[in-house]
């Protein structure tokens, strides 16, 4: 008898990510895949053909030999996807930045139907995959999430919302599930269940968000709902993470893992170099789209390996910088946790550790987190284990985490002072302009 396992698909921008889960929480499969010629797309666009033929090698990369009970599918947001096939506008796309979630979406189908010269039958990422297997039009959203006008009927995380046509290998009748944000399933599949508790999912960009007893959030304090009930989630993302040492690794020729191991041998404060992390504008705290991204302290002893180190503090100090906002409001950070490729480097946790104060924990996979809290949407659909909003978080198969302590250290206290220096300078001179 073959065994029996949820698929959880994670749809990026430039590559999808899906996990086989069993019953008992353990992973029985799990790949990446690159989307065909994603290296050549414009700027915040995507192929969504390329982006099916991905899918559909995930899937036959998870599910072959299992019996597949559901299949739970989240993803990139905001990102619109034209159910016309053409390309897509993805989350890093100029239209709508420096909007709330809702408006940007709405900016990126006026953008492609200006485009295009006519209207469009817009979707959510995730919603356009599930589509394209069988679901209807319908778009996941995550607990008090408001429905986006014009993208589908409004359904919650963790629904059967339709079963599978039998396209791209997909058994027939397979249940298909709704999913949301990446972050936010990451913020699932990472337990953010306990007051006091962060979570960075990682990624390209990144962010962090805090768990609070929705009683103590303090009213000026935005949140959502969180996984537990009576818990809330407060913070916000940030524009540049991963893609910064993408960027520097591009830009220097060098190899991510190059960089790491010389960023590895650079004290803390990396020599007095400084990345402000605004290439692409930045969102929490400062929510300014025109900034853009500034080194400072180079000289000529600076080499690739100081400018790397200051890259993963810059995007600590960014993180920091968020949570100081929140605990301003009372909100503390006691724990971090960890997602994404960008944990996968135990420096960068110890980084951001070192720089916010506080341990950070991560699961031994990072990356297969926001996969992973797919396949609990799927499981919950089929009555494994609780939904979102559960009394607690018991019924979940959580991965084992490995902590990171922190280590402070008085050069980044100083380069976090200039870094807010800095970057207030920035925001000054647009104001200026």
């Amino acid at each position: 008898m073959a065994t029996v396992v949820v698929i959880g698909v994670d749809l990026g921008s430039s590559g999808v990510r899906a996990v086989a889960v069993d019953r008992g929480g353990q992973v029985r499969a799990w790949t990446r895949q690159r989307f065909d010629g994603a290296d050549s797309w414009p700027p915040g666009r995507a192929d969504p053909e390329a982006w099916l033929a991905g899918l559909g090698r995930a899937l036959g990369a998870v599910g072959g030999g299992f019996d597949i009970a559901a299949v739970g599918v989240g993803g990139q947001s905001p990102t619109t996807v034209p159910m016309s096939h053409e390309m897509a506008v993805t989350c890093q796309h100029p239209a709508g930045n420096g909007q709330a979630r809702i408006g940007q979406h709405l900016a990126q189908r006026d953008f492609l139907e200006a485009e295009l010269g006519r209207e469009i039958v817009p979707a959510q990422s995730w919603d356009w995959a599930l589509r394209r297997l069988g679901a209807g039009d319908v778009q996941g959203l995550w607990s008090d999430e408001g429905p986006i006008p014009g993208y589908g009927r409004p359904v919650g995380v963790g629904v059967v919302i339709g079963h599978a046509d039998g396209s791209l290998g997909l058994a027939a009748g397979t249940p298909l599930v709704s999913g949301s944000n990446d972050a936010y399933m990451s913020f699932w599949a990472g337990g953010l269940g306990t007051p006091g508790r962060g979570h960075d999912p990682g990624g390209r960009t990144g962010g962090v968000g805090v768990a609070v007893a929705a009683a103590d959030r303090p009213p000026e304090v935005v949140g959502f709902h969180g996984i537990v009930a009576g818990v809330e989630v407060v913070g916000g993302p940030v524009n540049g993470h991963g893609e910064l040492l993408e960027w520097w690794s591009a830009l220097s020729g060098l190899s991510v893992a190059d960089l790491l191991e010389r960023a590895e041998a650079v004290p803390p404060g990396a020599g007095g170099v400084l990345v402000l992390p605004y290439h692409d504008g930045e969102r929490a705290p400062r929510w300014e789209p025109r900034l853009r991204g500034e080194i400072h302290g180079l000289s000529f002893e600076t080499g690739a390996a100081e400018v790397a180190r200051a890259v993963l503090e810059g995007a600590a100090y960014g993180l920091r910088h968020i949570c100081e906002g929140l605990e301003a409001s009372g909100i503390a950070l006691e724990v971090l946790g960890t997602g994404g490729s960008p944990a996968l480097s135990r420096l960068w946790g110890r980084i951001k550790a070192s720089v916010l104060e506080v341990p950070v924990e991560a699961p031994e996979r990072p990356d297969q987190l926001s996969a992973r809290g797919c396949a609990l949407a799927a499981g919950a659909a089929v009555g494994w284990w609780d939904g979102i909003g559960a009394a607690d978080m018991d019924s979940w198969p959580l991965p084992p985490m490995h902590r990171i302590d922190p280590e402070p250290d008085p050069a980044y206290r100083d380069a976090y002072r200039r870094f807010i220096e800095a970057g207030d300078a920035a925001a000054a001179r647009l104001t200026k302009g």
